[in-house]
């Protein structure tokens, strides 16, 4: 029997204190990354997610030995690598339904000079190109194929990596975490010019410094690193994941809640906290805490000279395209209108045909923006069955489910399971109406 959807009782105010899990992106990267020594390496606060248990399970494939020593801590040792694994069926399946094992690519061609990758996977929310990744490792020195009977690109570097000037052609988080990983074991000094320095690559950054690499204008968007000839082990903290604080605030928001989300890294949360500022919500920030003190109403600001508020998404430290699902959502019950606009991704706003259906008053003007028309809780958002197309929009759905009157159904919740641990469990402890059931 397969609990594939939510069942929700909605309009209930919360209360509580809620801890966010470690960053789902952030975990993908460092996981890729402790493929780079045979040493062990130790990773804390890791999240007990859908895409990253995929991944453990391909590590253990390749031949890593994983060793799990609490619920959110395991350590990883790479010293005995089955590159064989490559060719089974179960590595085609298993690497083509998560995204992040194009970032097994760069530590394995850096350390063996080989990797092979499925067509990946992931949500499905536009295009998003591998270009980024091969090009980088092609002028590392890489050699790309495809092969199309088995649907997978295999990579060699019979010459090994050599260290070069990289512009990349777009701010990629994964196309920089993969150059990086790459350029740490290759020969000579590399350069990387307009790399993303999204929090998540800055920690992987870190990790690498911490394991021996050289790596120089962390947090910048101009990378230098000198090549070294191995990297030892280390022990790693994962962030917060900033993606679930932004949620919880959305949810407290909407549901007319007092929620205070534990542990937070407020220092690196970047523009985020002033975004939802933007959208009237109040936030009180004891020490490393947040609290979203209870609300009746929030309204949306105008700029200085009167013109509608635009929240668009941005590479890091603009706002990050991941929220701007929850941004849409809070939105419909603010005061004011809003124009929603994401650049990054075509297709992450097909969801608001079911905010619609649940009362909301919302123009989609194309495939990248959205005019919100707020109803100030004039008329509450009512429950509908449901689907969900993605992990921001699953989880952007279960927030206006839960502040809507009456019973909604989420199908397709596995896209949600992929990035939020047990967010069904956790939300029932702060007093939410949530159910597993048969979908």
């Amino acid at each position: 029997m397969s609990f594939d959807a939510f069942e929700v009782h909605g309009g209930l105010p919360l209360s509580g204190n809620i801890t966010p899990q470690g960053a789902k992106n952030e975990a993908l990267q460092v996981l890729c990354a402790t493929l780079l020594t045979t040493e062990p390496v130790t990773l804390s606060n890791l999240p007990n997610i859908l895409d990253v248990n995929r991944l453990l399970d391909l590590l253990r494939g390749l031949g890593v030995k994983v060793e799990q020593k609490s619920p959110h801590s395991y350590q990883l040792q790479a010293d005995a690598i089955d590159l064989g694994f490559f060719e089974t069926p179960e590595f085609r399946r298993d690497a083509s339904r998560i995204r992040g094992s194009v970032m097994l690519i760069a530590p394995l061609l850096a350390r063996y000079g080989q990797a092979f990758l499925p067509q990946p996977g992931g949500d499905k929310i536009g295009r998003r190109r591998l270009d980024t990744h091969f090009v980088g490792l092609q002028k590392l020195g890489a050699h790309f194929d495809y092969e199309a009977d088995k649907r997978q690109y295999s990579v060699t570097a019979p010459e090994g990596l050599k260290g070069t000037y990289l512009l990349m052609d777009e701010i990629s988080v994964t196309g920089t975490a993969n150059v990086v990983m790459a350029a740490v074991l290759a020969k000579g000094t590399t350069q990387i010019y307009n790399a993303a320095c999204e929090p998540y690559v800055q920690q992987l950054c870190r990790m690498l410094v911490q394991m021996g690499a050289k790596i120089e204008g962390i947090g910048s968007n101009l990378l230098t690193i000198e090549g070294v000839n191995e990297l030892k082990g280390t022990e790693h903290r994962l962030l917060p994941d900033m993606i679930e604080i932004g949620s919880f605030i959305g949810l407290a928001a909407m549901t007319q809640s007092d929620i205070t989300i534990k542990d937070a890294r407020i220092d690196q949360l970047g523009i985020i906290p002033t975004a939802f500022g933007r959208m009237g919500i109040k936030l009180d920030f004891e020490g490393d805490n947040i609290r979203i003190p209870q609300q009746d109403t929030y309204e949306i600001q105008t700029f200085i000279d009167g013109s509608i508020m635009t929240i668009y998404d941005a590479p890091w430290p603009g706002f990050t395209p991941d929220l701007m699902s929850i941004m849409l959502v809070i939105a419909t019950q603010a005061k004011g209108s809003v124009l929603i606009h994401q650049k990054m991704f075509e297709s992450r706003l097909f969801f608001v045909d079911k905010l619609i259906d649940m009362g909301a008053q919302i123009i989609l003007c194309d495939p990248h923006r959205a005019t919100v028309i707020g109803l100030g809780r004039k008329n509450q958002l009512r429950g509908i069955e449901m689907s969900s197309p993605d992990i921001r929009a699953g989880v952007a759905l279960l927030i206006a489910a839960l502040s809507a009157k009456g019973k909604s159904v989420i199908h397709n919740i596995h896209q949600i399971d992929r990035g939020y641990e047990q967010i069904d469990a956790r939300l029932r402890a702060l007093g939410a109406r949530i159910e597993r059931v048969e979908g």
